[in-house]
């Protein structure tokens, strides 16, 4: 094995040539290499912050048809009050806003407001810095 020794600036470069002649290995200078370790440890430190952030999720309610005043119970993953703040029965067109009677990290009781009727969603507003409004896969039918 060759190698070749070049300055250029404050860099060093030490070139390194297999047997053929077609490995090239490149070192830098300290800098140089100690920013090549820090930068993807910081991109995944800050993936791994995203990553855990809880999204909540409704899996399951019941029952599943319901009228206006009655309490339903909600099942899914995260719903406690610091990834729930609100949640709603919609139909597309109008989001009512129901009252939390009770609240877990895997279950919500929710009463169903007035005016509410149909086959609607449920609809949540998670809490956080960047609020969103997420309709969930769970759907009820309000008579």
């Amino acid at each position: 094995m060759q190698w070749a020794r070049r300055n250029l600036g404050s860099a060093q470069f030490h070139l390194y040539f297999g047997v053929n002649g077609h490995t090239i290995r490149v070192k830098g200078t300290d800098n140089q290499m100690k920013l090549s370790f820090v930068v993807p440890i910081l991109i995944i430190s800050t993936l791994e912050l995203c990553a855990q952030e809880a999204m909540p999720r409704m899996s399951s309610v019941d029952p599943s048809s319901a009228k206006v005043g009655d309490i339903i119970t909600v099942t899914g993953e995260n719903l406690d009050k610091a990834n729930v703040v609100k949640v709603y029965v919609t139909d597309q067109k109008n989001d009512l806003e129901c009252q939390i009677t009770g609240q877990t990290a895997t279950e919500l009781k929710v009463k169903i407001p007035a005016k509410a009727a149909g086959r609607m969603a449920l609809m949540i507003l998670t809490g956080g810095k960047e609020q969103k409004l997420l309709e969930q896969p769970v759907k009820l039918t309000i008579e």
